[in-house]
């Protein structure tokens, strides 16, 4: 079965949302180091890299709930033991990240705006969906 217009529309517009990562990733790193050195670019790149991080995982988790949302499995899921595994996922995350970022030297400033690249990347994202958006 062969996805709708607007549901091809939407899974075209996640495929591009890494690709915007990237590109905002590769300039705010190259801006950061430019201004404010190497240690704050080191930074901006590792919160870059835990947006994107970020972002695969939230696909993940909603891809798989509407997977099971529609396929004839959805009776044999136990909630709490999936929900359970994905705040365990969460913590581990979150614990990593702020090992990194407390030991490595890098500013939380720069972290922090370099995890803002996801949602600049669903802006660019809308904005280019309103731009070639055509009237017919």
């Amino acid at each position: 079965m062969s996805p709708t217009p607007p549901q091809a529309t939407f899974e075209a517009a996640i495929a591009r949302l890494p690709r915007w990562i990237l590109g905002l990733a590769l300039l705010g790193t190259a801006v950061t180091a430019a201004f404010l050195g190497i240690r704050a670019a080191g930074g901006f790149l590792l919160g870059s890299i835990g947006a994107w991080i970020n972002l695969r995982l939230i696909e993940r988790v909603v891809n798989r709930i509407s997977h099971l949302a529609l396929s004839s499995e959805a009776g044999n899921i136990h909630p709490r033991r999936a929900g359970f595994g994905l705040l365990i996922r969460f913590i581990a995350l979150i614990l990593v990240a702020f090992v990194i970022i407390r030991y490595s030297g890098f500013g939380l400033g720069a972290v922090f705006c370099g995890f803002l690249v996801c949602p600049a990347a669903a802006i660019l994202e809308i904005v280019f969906e309103l731009v070639k958006y055509d009237h017919t």
